[in-house]
Parts: C-alpha cells; sequence; structure tokens
C-alpha cells in the first residue's frame, strides 16, 4: 500500500490578526480620527507587542492614566508599572510623545514667535498639561521674536516649583536673548494663576527691566486650556507701579 499521505491541521490565526487588520484598514482611511483613543492606542501597542492581543492592555493604560496624552506623558516606570508593559513598549510609547514633541518645536523654531502664538501655545500644552508635578519653563527670544532656546528651569511637586529670579536673570543674559516667555504648569488642571505666580512674575519683569530684557508674558497650562497674564492686566499692572 503506497504510504498514508501526511496531512497537517493547520492552526488557526488568534482572534485579534483579524482585529488588527481592520484596524489598520480603518486607521489608513480615516486617520486617527476614525479610531477611538485605546484603539489608536492598540494599534502603537501592537508594533511592540505582535504576540498577544493588546486591546485589554491598551484600555487598562488608558484607564490608569486618564487619555491617550496622559498615557503618553506617564514616565516609562509608572508605565511598566501596568501588567504586560515592558521595557520596548514603553519605548515605543515614548519615541510616539517624543516625535509630536519635536514636530510641534519645530513649528515655532527660527520663526516670530509672537506672530505664530497658536503653535507656542500648542506647544506648551503638549508638553506641559499633563505633567504631574509643577514645571517652569523659560522660552528665550532673540532681537527678532524667534526661539533661541527653550528649558525647564525647574520642577517640583503637585502645586509648586521654585523659581530663583537670579537664576533666571543669569540665564537669560547668557543666552543673550532681548525677551522671554515663562510657562508653567498647573497639575491640579485649572490654570487660574495664583497670588504666588502673580507676585512672582512680577518679580522677574523687575529683575530684567533694567538689563533692558522684556517678559512679554506667564503662560499657566491646565489641562484643558490656559491662563495668560498678559492678557489678564497683571503685566501692565506692574508696569504701571513701577512707573
Amino acid at each position: 500500500m503506497p504510504p498514508k499521505a501526511n496531512t497537517e491541521v493547520q492552526s488557526e490565526k488568534p482572534h485579534y490578526h483579524g482585529h488588527r487588520q481592520r484596524l489598520r484598514e480603518r486607521f489608513l482611511a480615516g486617520g486617527a480620527d476614525a479610531l477611538a483613543e485605546y484603539e489608536l492606542l492598540e494599534l502603537l501597542l501592537y508594533l511592540a507587542i505582535p504576540q498577544r492581543d493588546v486591546k485589554p492592555l491598551a484600555k487598562d493604560l488608558i484607564q490608569r492614566f486618564g487619555s491617550f496624552a496622559g498615557v503618553m506623558a506617564a514616565d516609562p516606570a509608572q508605565l511598566m508599572e501596568i501588567s504586560g508593559i515592558k521595557e520596548n513598549s514603553a519605548v515605543a510609547i515614548k519615541t510616539v510623545q517624543a516625535a509630536a514633541l519635536l514636530m510641534q518645536r519645530q513649528q515655532v523654531l527660527d520663526k516670530p514667535v509672537l506672530s505664530s502664538w497658536k503653535a507656542v501655545l500648542e506647544y506648551c500644552h503638549s508638553v506641559m498639561a499633563h505633567e504631574q508635578n509643577e514645571q517652569f519653563r523659560l522660552l528665550f527670544l532673540d532681537g527678532k521674536n524667534a526661539l533661541i532656546a527653550d528649558e525647564v528651569q525647574s520642577r517640583g511637586t503637585v502645586n509648586h516649583a521654585p523659581v530663583y529670579v537670579r537664576e533666571v536673570v543669569k540665564r537669560t543674559l547668557t543666552l543673550g536673548a532681548t525677551s522671554i516667555i515663562m510657562a508653567h504648569n498647573h497639575p491640579t488642571g485649572d490654570p487660574t494663576p495664583s497670588r504666588d505666580d502673580i507676585e512672582m512674575t512680577h518679580a522677574i519683569q523687575q529683575a530684567l527691566d533694567p538689563v533692558g530684557v522684556q517678559v512679554h508674558d506667564h503662560i499657566i497650562i491646565g489641562r484643558k486650556g490656559h491662563a495668560s497674564l498678559r492678557s489678564m492686566g497683571y503685566m501692565e499692572a506692574a508696569k504701571r507701579r513701577r512707573t
């Protein structure tokens, strides 16, 4: 008798393979707007974790950090506290965040910042709104109001970041900036300036005025909005008191 034909039973592909293909097709056809937040995160995660269904993991991350943006802003150590997230996945998430911030930062580089104010606000919101602790940031501008440097001067607690007027003046003069924009975040989400915020702004204005450096604005970033101390009248009020 001829040998019996060798037949192999093909194992079925995991159920999530078809789901991934549908996600890819929806994304290619409609972009990010065609997907829910967790689905966009799922699309990213499966590139880093191809061997498992990452839909539950994406939902866990959104629940833990509140939103897609919150996941992107989380520290790698915080991300890896979630079961299923290892170093590769954390790096993938932080790489996407870094790429997005770089693109936004390049929107304000080498351009007159005051004529692209919306881009400045969007950049500050992207880098600060989802931080869990306060940070104080300075944007240093040249004589044409183009960005020379963007630096975090201090990081603090959930409701305070130390600001040293002398260090602000020193760094401004070192870079040869002719004006600055100050920015800090309120992790509570409410961008309303505190009395300390206003007094600190006035102190820096008073310190920089004698050396010919203008403070264009102090922007406070919340999760869903911002406050401009110039628009609220606090910057001009300080100038009137000095004259």
